[in-house]
């Protein structure tokens, strides 16, 4: 294909689709970083990717579903975490296998199955825009109110609960925002595509960010640079977008963890 109808009609609204959720999930990730609990947003990816296929069974928008299943996960979540990581472990099984019974029972199913495990991001259309669009403006305005509130119970837990400050609302609310977030990315770029946007970005800024404003400056522009080489990539290609990403951001992190191990060891003047 020719480089120059990678910004033609067919591919523009794609390409912005998935720019705006590139742009969103490493702000999510670096929170979901910061409470150790980066495998609940597989988790959440994985029971949006179930939702969404009951959706289309259902007969209703496969958004919806996927923000149903998720969002439900998230107002648990508060009692998932008392078992820790093994909580969402058993969690994204049991998301994973309703998936493939799904798929492997209901035809109609199929499609939309290989779309949300492929990352078949070229199908999307003006619904998926909008709500990634409603997503970005969702968090702007939510973020930066509940950021504060979240590294204040993190880092000084005493502080904040002397406070009379409530965790459990502030965490909610934030559970909602990424399960959001994750069910409406895994409708546009896959399960492990909106995972990786949420886990290898934050990685790479928790290493080089010099504070948290900076980190999620970085994380933000790095998805979104990450996202452009892997969308030219599958594009020039002819690949399916979702494991184009997940190498993009594999290879970024292997090269970004090899060139700070060799800085390390060059001696200082």
């Amino acid at each position: 294909m020719a480089f120059s109808e990678l910004f033609g009609p067919m591919f523009r609204l794609p390409l912005v689709t998935g720019m705006i959720l590139a742009a969103v999930l490493p702000l999510l990730g670096m929170y979901l970083r910061l409470r150790e609990e980066w495998l609940a947003a597989l988790a959440f990816a994985q029971v949006a990717a179930a939702g969404s296929l009951g959706g289309a069974i259902l007969g209703i928008s496969s958004q919806v579903g996927a923000l149903t299943c998720s969002c439900t996960a998230a107002a648990l979540k508060g009692y998932i975490a008392k078992a820790g990581n093994n909580g969402y472990a058993l969690l994204m099984i049991v998301g994973w296998a309703a998936a493939i019974l799904m798929l492997s029972n209901v035809p109609i199913a199929e499609h939309l199955g290989h779309a949300l495990f492929d990352g078949q991001l070229y199908f999307t259309g003006y619904d998926h825009l909008l709500l990634a669009v409603a997503v970005l403006a969702i968090v702007a305005v939510a973020l930066p109110w509940l950021s504060r509130k979240l590294i204040l119970e993190q880092m000084f837990p005493d502080f904040f609960r002397a406070s009379g400050l409530s965790a459990r609302k502030f965490h909610l609310s934030f559970d909602l925002l990424a399960a959001s977030g994750l069910a409406l990315a895994t409708a546009s770029i896959g399960v492990m595509g909106a995972f990786g946007l949420v886990f290898v970005p934050s990685m790479i800024a928790y290493r080089i960010g010099q504070s948290w404003k900076q980190a999620l400056v970085v994380a933000s522009g790095s998805g979104v640079c990450l996202y452009c080489v892997a969308f030219a990539c599958a594009f020039l290609l002819d690949q399916p977008f979702g494991p184009v990403l997940v190498i993009t951001l594999s290879a970024a992190a292997t090269l970004g963890y090899v060139a700070l191990r060799l800085y390390a060891r060059e001696p200082r003047a």
